[in-house]
């Protein structure tokens, strides 16, 4: 259980649990990859840091950065993005890096054991959905997905469009 304990702040008492995080959790996307949901079924998704330069950061705060053709492997135990374009930040000098570098994820072991398993199996492959600011950190949301054919792009129009018609003419009967 645990216990109260009294915090001074902007002279005030203020009653807190300790073990309460203090630090604002809101997250703002950056960039989504929208593309993604049309051409993969999305099996499962888990967040991931991504380790950046200084100036790298400063751009994507800036909301310069392209995820529509970027994709993740795993080499020697390590997760890396691939074709993450962000672009360099224009008071960067000397300290901008090549826009198109490869980009360290950085998870845990179990959790890179996991992305393994999952893309040794025949068509499974590791493509971010989007990258968003979480407490002052720069996360990548990773999906395990597998490759829709032709024909299941087709059913996913086809029932948008019925789905679409219904709500339509649903409204129209109550107009």
């Amino acid at each position: 259980m645990l216990t109260p304990v009294w915090i001074f702040a902007k002279l005030r008492y203020r009653k807190v649990k300790c073990g309460e995080n203090m630090k604002k959790q809101d997250s703002k996307t950056i960039a989504t990859n929208r593309k993604a949901r049309h051409e993969f079924f999305i099996e499962d998704t888990l967040e991931a840091g991504i380790a950046l330069t200084g100036t790298e950061v400063k751009s994507i705060r800036q909301g310069k950065i392209n995820i529509k053709e970027s994709y993740a492997s795993i080499e020697k135990g390590e997760v890396f993005v691939n074709n993450m374009h962000i672009s360099p930040y224009e008071q960067g000098n000397i300290y901008n890096v090549d826009p198109i570098r490869k980009r360290k994820l950085l998870l845990h072991k179990s959790e890179i054991r996991k992305l393994m398993i999952a893309t040794t199996q025949k068509g499974y492959t590791l493509i971010p959905l989007s990258i968003y600011i979480k407490g002052g950190l720069v996360k990548v949301e990773l999906a395990i997905a597998k490759g829709k054919k032709l024909y299941d792009k087709r059913e996913d129009i086809a029932k948008r469009d019925a789905e679409r018609r219904m709500l339509q003419h649903s409204s129209e009967k109550y107009q």
